[in-house]
């Protein structure tokens, strides 16, 4: 069991850059490994993920070294976020979380494609 969470996000895309970095400021319950795929494409390949996928998504691998995807990983960062567990516990809510999922899906990727269009890779 790992005794920190790693979190694989892409900062060539504005929206999740400004939101990591808010989110880096904020106390942990345990260590965080932020890991930027866009200043370094190889970090995916240890987890054997698909590059674009990662950047369309927030991906994160928890303590005990599973991987989460999206609102899934939004959910392992407020478990860990002293101020922030009421979050994950509200969205933990079945039917709820059925609808966050969808809701995230759908932002990134239209969120994806947008930045794809501007070319920020």
């Amino acid at each position: 069991m790992a005794d920190k969470i790693r979190v694989l996000y892409n900062s060539a895309c504005p929206v999740c850059n400004a939101g990591i970095t808010a989110q880096k400021r904020k106390s942990t319950l345990c260590a965080v490994d932020w890991e930027d795929v866009h200043l370094d494409n190889n970090r995916v390949k240890a987890l054997n993920l698909d590059l674009e996928f990662v950047r369309e998504r927030l991906h994160l691998v928890d303590t005990e070294g599973r991987l989460r995807v999206g609102n899934e990983a939004f959910i392992a960062i407020w478990e860990n976020s002293p101020g922030e567990q009421w979050k994950a516990r509200v969205s933990r809510i079945p039917g709820l979380r059925w609808c966050l999922n969808k809701a995230y899906n759908g932002f990134a990727r239209c969120l994806y494609l947008w930045n794809r269009a501007l070319k920020h890779w």
